[in-house]
């Protein structure tokens, strides 16, 4: 296999054999950046003397006997709003366009302490939200790659790195990784530390990761997950290690399935149901018990509540900036902040009681299921560059806080990736990983997304 086409344990398998070295590694992942970039444009920093100094580091520790460590030698796109230390972090904006900061976000530290480094700097949407980059989808590039994390999914999807670390809010890991044939798994809220990564809402913001499999995925994200003092909202406890989440598999015996099609299932488009029914026959075939289930009547509200929530949180952090930089913003970071400041502090405080009394909800129903499977968006990215995609089919599970994992499946009409999601019970990333992992096997990927370094970049361009 193509060096740039392995995924993350492979590589770090191959490190640690001495089959390849770092700068190997970096070399080729810099080859597809020269093939693609120019057409993709998934980095908004990218100094590949900084990439290949890094490496030679790496390579320098192994000859020198260090103990090699978690994420040895790998190189990882880190999404734009994260701090990294005599880097630009500009955020999607203006008004960081020369913002160089002295210290890296806990994230982008835990990265670095575990072997790992930065290999650029992957284009974000304008602070997370809707106004979207440069970014264009690898498997055509008229549509949109998804948001907020626009650039990560595009990077991974085109051989440009093995992983990349993105955010979430609403949709903008799962929908990205979706509509870019990648995997992409947003952990339990405050599994991973959210210092450093500017937020856009701190009852929701999530760091998430983007990779090949589901196995590179949990193992990824196991090596970033800890408590941190510097986020109130990281998890006093560990619920995911890098040992058990490399060797991701269900116990023996039955699986049980929760099919839920969410009370926005309208929005599917004939192509994406299609592709669901076909999983969860290939699932039930495979000896899984799926069972149709309907989330309790409370969820009809869920998006609403999510909405008042961000944009009541969004408008406290974003209208001192818009006030001190006029002129800087775009219209749709504009529409949050107007949006968000006519929100009541009654209407806020309900969204919030909402939406704990929806987790306790959920937490009930998953008793009986080892996860949900559900769609991570509508369909294929839509043909466009101006808009990054419908994310209801993720926004209920920020809400609830709980794991969320979409892999590729298979395309739609117009030869572009879909995917299936599963989620589970806040906390059970172990066993929501398990599932996904399974499911993943048992539904097989399409031929052509075996090997997306060879696949991706020439398609639709």
């Amino acid at each position: 296999m193509e060096l740039e086409a392995m995924g993350l344990l492979q590589a770090l398998d191959a490190l640690r054999r001495g089959r390849c070295t770092s700068e190997d590694l970096v070399r080729a992942c810099l080859s597809r950046v020269n093939q693609a970039e120019a057409q993709i444009k998934a980095w908004e920093w990218l100094d590949p003397d900084a990439a290949l100094l890094a490496a030679r580091k790496a390579d320098a520790r192994m000859r020198q006997g260090g103990q090699p460590g978690l994420l040895h030698g790998l190189p990882i796109g880190v999404k734009d709003i994260m701090a990294t230390a005599g880097v630009p972090t500009r955020m999607g904006s203006p008004i960081h366009a020369s913002h160089v900061p002295r210290v890296s976000a806990t994230v982008v530290r835990r990265l670095q302490d575990a072997g790992g480094f930065v290999m650029g700097k992957t284009v974000t949407t304008e602070f997370a939200w809707r106004n979207p980059g440069k970014t264009h989808n690898p498997w055509n590039l008229g549509h949109t790659p998804g948001g907020s994390s626009s650039g990560s999914a595009a990077a991974v999807a085109a051989g440009m790195v093995p992983a990349a670390l993105g955010t979430q809010t609403v949709g903008s890991v799962i929908r990205p990784a979706a509509y870019c044939g990648v995997v992409g798994y947003k952990p339990s809220f405050g599994l991973i530390s959210r210092a450093g990564v500017h937020p856009l809402s701190h009852s929701l913001d999530h760091v998430g990761v983007f990779a090949r499999s589901v196995a590179d995925a949990a193992y990824l994200a196991a090596c970033l997950a800890g408590q941190d003092d510097l986020d109130p909202g990281s998890l006093a406890a560990a619920v995911l290690h890098p040992g058990e989440a490399a060797a991701a598999d269900l116990p023996a015996g039955e699986r049980r399935l929760a099919a839920v099609r969410t009370p926005v299932w309208r929005l599917a488009d004939e192509a994406q149901r299609a592709m669901w029914d076909a999983n969860l026959a290939a699932l039930g075939r495979a000896g899984a018990v799926v069972e149709d289930v309907e989330l309790p009547p409370s969820f009809q509200d869920a998006l609403d509540v999510l909405r008042t929530i961000l944009m009541a949180e969004g408008a406290q952090i974003y209208a001192p900036l818009r006030a001190a930089n006029p002129g800087k913003t775009s219209a749709a970071l504009d529409d949050l902040i107007e949006t968000g400041l006519k929100v009541s502090s009654v209407d806020y405080t309900a969204a919030l009681a909402a939406a704990k009394g929806m987790r306790a909800e959920l937490r009930a129903l998953l008793s009986r299921f080892d996860a949900i499977v559900t769609p991570p968006a509508t369909g294929e990215a839509p043909p466009t560059l101006v808009d990054t995609g419908d994310a209801s089919f993720c926004g209920i599970w920020t809400l609830m806080g709980v794991p969320a994992v979409t892999f590729p499946v298979g395309f739609g009409p117009t030869g572009l990736p879909l995917g299936l999601q599963v989620v589970g019970a806040y906390l059970d990333d172990r066993k929501t990983l398990d599932a996904a992992a399974w499911c993943s096997r048992q539904i097989g990927l399409p031929p052509r997304l075996v090997s997306f370094a060879e696949v991706n970049v020439t398609h639709g361009v």
